[in-house]
């Protein structure tokens, strides 16, 4: 999302400073996680009173009604939204209006796709491939806000780490919701090690690693 708003000419900068958008990416894992989205949201507006509050993310996602009841939000995007969010935030700024735009992520069997993202901070570059999961485990809400297993073009991912590595960065991290289901939707017989192998060709990239939820692997 940085780099969205950054290519349309927006100057990025800390969340503590004054701004005349905030961003908070909201999360809903667990009712702490919940309770911590709602606090920042309101802080932001505590931050410029004139700003836009805009809420995205998961809890956005799930908890429509209740970010509604919050006066300091403007905007609440879902999950999928994220990719167009500088065209929400500047259709929000033209007509003035509260918005919501959520989209049935149960029912989307299409991979939200950014792009090649150029965009890092870090000397390691971390690459999502994979949204969503098929469990419904009856503990767990992340189906409901992130949907059902869906995979990122094969190619898509090539091209974002192959422009990384020309920038020099030579680690790239592979997550997702669920990545030992990358590949479950395709019609083609891709899968993971597929991937990875391909990744593996890539010229200046000496070492990957997978991000299974806490855990992390790495290969060289």
């Amino acid at each position: 999302m940085i780099q969205k708003f950054s290519e349309a000419n927006y100057e990025i900068v800390d969340f503590e400073e004054f701004a005349d958008i905030y961003i908070i990416n909201t999360c809903t894992v667990t009712n702490m996680s919940d309770r911590k989205s709602r606090q920042m949201l309101r802080r932001a507006k505590e931050l410029n009173s004139n700003s836009v509050v805009v809420a995205v993310g998961c809890y956005a996602q799930v908890a429509k009604a209740d970010l509604e009841k919050i006066e300091e939000i403007d905007l609440i995007l879902g999950t999928n939204e994220k990719k167009d969010i500088v065209n929400y935030i500047e259709q929000y700024l033209s007509n003035n209006e509260e918005n919501v735009q959520l989209d049935d992520v149960l029912h989307n069997p299409e991979y939200s796709d950014f792009g090649v993202i150029s965009y890092t901070e870090k000397t390691r570059a971390v690459i999502k491939v994979q949204d969503g999961c098929d469990r419904f485990c009856s503990y767990c809400i992340i189906p409901y806000a992130r949907g059902r297993v869906r995979s990122r073009n094969p190619q898509s991912v090539i091209e974002e780490i192959t422009k990384i590595a020309e920038k020099g960065i030579k680690e790239v991290v592979i997550t997702g919701i669920h990545i030992a289901s990358y590949g479950k939707d395709f019609k083609t017989d891709y899968k993971l090690i597929d991937l990875l192998e391909d990744i593996n060709k890539i010229d200046g990239i000496e070492r990957i690693r997978l991000r299974f939820n806490r855990a992390t692997f790495n290969f060289r």
